[in-house]
């Protein structure tokens, strides 16, 4: 069984027919269906390109997500990140999950610190709901770009986002995007190129982490995770085979890029077998 647990609807000019036949081409079962809620002042302009139905309720409108599911719901996980700074974002989620079975808060992608008290206090509710919580980090960097902003940091960086962690022990939380696969590196690259390709330098701060927090796991993810994966190989075996039992196999696109490297790294089937579906169903565990 396979399990993507990180997609999005309309994503990348694929429609539901498309997507569905992308799965099956790429053995699928199951994806994560996300959401990505934020005003459009935070939003970088190219997503317009490949976010079609992009608008007032956000980039990704989780009533997108909806309409999947609806159509497919044998295919689909669903989740929903409503912006922790409104007033009724913890009201928004609940109903979500009553009405239309939300089992997952994401994408999680602001321009706010991570343990910003609004973040944390719906956090907390996911824990007690069972949600597990993907968050997306990037950084601020100089980029030669003037207009309309040099760069679109999301999460206040690794340090709120462990701050986070610490003061909800009871969620779980997926780390995705480059200022979260940056740092399984200690070459402080984090905060001047997004896929830095250099070896891995041991003593990454994502790797002491991930030994201090159980409720850490690992989002694979886009280029930003693969690069990781890519930069090193033996230190990458190594560091799936720790980490086990919380990494979570994803794509946030429509290759099979992932599938063809983690296939070719010589894991066994036992470890294959939870980086493709056991630990994303031991974050969400299929209905009875």
């Amino acid at each position: 069984m396979i399990i993507d647990c990180h997609s999005h609807p309309d994503w990348c000019q694929h429609d539901l027919k498309k997507f569905l036949a992308n799965m099956e081409k790429y053995r699928i079962d199951k994806s994560w269906l996300l959401s990505w809620e934020c005003p459009e002042t935070e939003c970088d302009p190219h997503y317009h390109d490949s976010i079609p139905m992009a608008g007032k309720d956000g980039p990704i409108p989780f009533s997108r997500c909806v309409s999947y599911i609806e159509r497919a719901p044998e295919k689909f996980i669903l989740g929903y990140a409503p912006d922790p700074r409104q007033p009724y974002a913890m009201d928004k989620l609940q109903s979500a999950i009553d009405v239309y079975g939300v089992r997952v808060y994401g994408e999680l992608k602001l321009r706010m610190m991570y343990d910003n008290p609004d973040a944390l206090r719906i956090f907390r509710f996911c824990g007690e709901k069972k949600l597990p919580v993907t968050v997306h980090l990037d950084y601020e960097f100089a980029t030669g770009v003037k207009y309309p902003r040099p760069n679109w940091w999301y999460g206040g960086g690794i340090e709120a986002f462990e701050r986070a962690i610490q003061k909800c022990p009871g969620t779980n939380f997926l780390g995705h995007a480059p200022g979260f696969w940056t740092h399984i590196s200690k070459d402080e690259r984090y905060d001047k190129e997004s896929y830095p390709t250099s070896k891995v330098i041991p003593g990454g701060t994502l790797l002491s982490m991930l030994r201090q927090y159980p409720n850490l796991y690992c989002d694979l993810s886009a280029g930003s995770g693969l690069n990781a994966l890519k930069r090193d190989p033996e230190f990458t075996k190594d560091f799936l085979l720790e980490f086990q039992d919380r990494i979570l196999y994803g794509r946030d696109n429509f290759d099979n890029g992932h599938q063809e490297f983690l296939n070719k790294l010589g894991l066994p089937e036992n470890v294959l077998v939870k980086i493709y579906s056991g630990n994303a169903l031991k974050l969400v565990p299929e209905k009875i």
